[in-house]
């Protein structure tokens, strides 16, 4: 099961994050500290196609979405019909509390009571209210996709950067190649929940797709030039130390198995379709991960990855001459999936429940299991840090079925406070959402989700993800 926010690939390799914070709707995870394992881009829906697709077939004339730093805003796309093989989309979103909120100050308190028509249309005319994305999406062959995006803030402040995106994306046989440029390009930290702004970043991925078991790829040349800035807004947090300027060449191997414990055989309901054919099989399954990843760094970037990676020391090569890096390690991830129900009834047919651990530093999970040894050896209490070292970053999710198409679901990290003598389990980042599985397309939805972390609200569309 996918976290809400994220996509993931294969269970392992966490992609691009969505955010209300740009017309784009993404933005990439910001590479591990010691070993940047977020390699590819993902090929989910881009935003505009979402909100037109939804405009044409769900009857949604508007999308709401809601950010802490803009509000709540309104987003509608017109179509710009080209050709066959090439199609325009243009974006256009409405800042709605910045409006109510010069409708009251210009009313007196008062607001439409003491106001004509002609002066409340005045205030539409305020250009900071909008913002506008073009998208150009062209298929030069049927394995070839090119995408163009181009998007304008009206509402001048750092956090309003006009931002532009090329991606070249190519199908080979069992791969899939991108070429993704973006300046600037929004990256966030999952550790922190912080946005970062870096003025150009681009990224050469190749990835074999992913399988439910059997061995998986990706190799990756990224480029990062400029100061990263931080989202206007968010808390004040160390700059993570892959966004410095640099080159950083990536490669990753891992091996999937996935195990069916149990697999309900009983008959499903005849002449009834499942509301999501991916949720539609009761079943208890375990899959596990174990993979190695290797990463050659060059630049500023790489001086700033050796100081986050003195946990691994043993595993890493630093020239500071060259200003070049190694870094290599193992990593680790298991899961476990239960589910009952076919989800075809109007109620109580789905209960889904997820938990996923994983270690993505093998090397560190060692050194914290050696001192662990060491401190129960020697009788002394075992240290918080050699704790923290072997724990595996954990995330929950589970859903539930409200009425016919309707679930409701919640995705969260858990991790434990080591301040704590008490060493207490807490939430992480929770996110709550509504989904509405839309039958006639087999295996798609709309998700609206809330996250309190980010203080961000969302509506997307996502398909054939379970």
């Amino acid at each position: 099961m996918k976290k809400l926010r994220w996509a993931i690939d294969g269970e392992l390799w966490e992609l691009d994050a969505s955010t209300p914070r740009t017309l784009e709707g993404a933005a990439r995870a910001v590479p591990g500290k010691a070993l940047p394992l977020g390699l590819s881009r993902g090929t989910k829906l881009f935003r505009p196609n979402q909100i037109d697709f939804m405009q044409r077939f769900m009857a949604a004339p508007f999308l709401p979405s809601y950010t802490h730093h803009l509000g709540v805003t309104i987003q509608r796309v017109l179509s710009i019909p080209v050709s066959e093989n090439w199609s325009a989309l243009l974006l256009g979103q409405f800042n709605l509390r910045k409006f109510l909120s010069s409708l009251k100050e210009n009313g007196g308190g008062d607001g439409v009571h003491k106001r004509d028509l002609k002066s409340i249309g005045k205030l539409f005319l305020d250009k900071s209210l909008y913002a506008l994305g073009f998208s150009s999406e062209v298929l030069l062959t049927p394995d070839d996709t090119l995408l163009l995006s181009s998007d304008s803030y009206y509402d001048h402040n750092s956090s309003s950067i006009p931002r532009k995106k090329a991606v070249f994306h190519h199908k080979f046989p069992h791969h899939n190649l991108t070429v993704d440029a973006a300046w600037p390009a929004l990256f966030v930290d999952k550790e922190t929940g912080t946005y970062w702004d870096v003025p150009f970043s681009m990224a050469i991925d190749l990835a074999s797709l992913p399988l439910d078991s059997g061995l998986s790829y990706h190799l990756c040349l990224h480029h990062n030039h400029g100061s990263p800035k931080q989202f206007q807004g968010d808390p004040i947090a160390q700059v993570p130390a892959s966004l410095f300027a640099g080159v950083s060449a990536k490669c990753a191997f891992s091996y999937e198995k996935n195990v069916d414990i149990w697999r309900s055989k009983a008959q499903k309901l005849k002449m009834v379709q499942p509301y999501d054919i991916f949720l539609s099989d009761p079943h208890v399954s375990a899959s596990g991960t174990i993979g190695a990843a290797l990463s050659a760094n060059f630049g500023e970037s790489s001086v700033r990855l050796v100081e986050d990676a003195e946990d691994i020391k043993h595993l890493s090569y630093h020239n500071p001459t060259l200003k070049s890096t190694l870094l290599g390690d193992i990593f680790a991830s298991v899961s476990f999936t239960a589910q009952h129900g076919n989800f075809q009834w109007l109620v109580s047919d789905l209960t889904r429940f997820h938990i996923r651990m994983d270690f993505p530093s093998g090397s560190k999970f060692l050194s914290g299991a050696t001192r662990l040894a060491q401190d129960l050896l020697n009788s002394h209490q075992p240290s918080p840090e050699a704790v923290k070292m072997i724990c595996p970053t954990t995330s929950l999710s589970l859903q539930q079925q409200i009425a016919g198409p309707f679930s409701f679901r919640v995705d969260s990290g858990v991790v434990i406070d080591f301040k704590d003598k008490g060493w207490h389990i807490q939430a992480d980042q929770p996110v709550f959402a509504i989904e509405y599985a839309l039958q006639v397309l087999f295996s798609a939805k709309a998700i609206a989700w809330y996250s309190p972390k980010h203080q961000e609200f969302m509506v997307e569309l996502r398909f054939f993800e379970s």
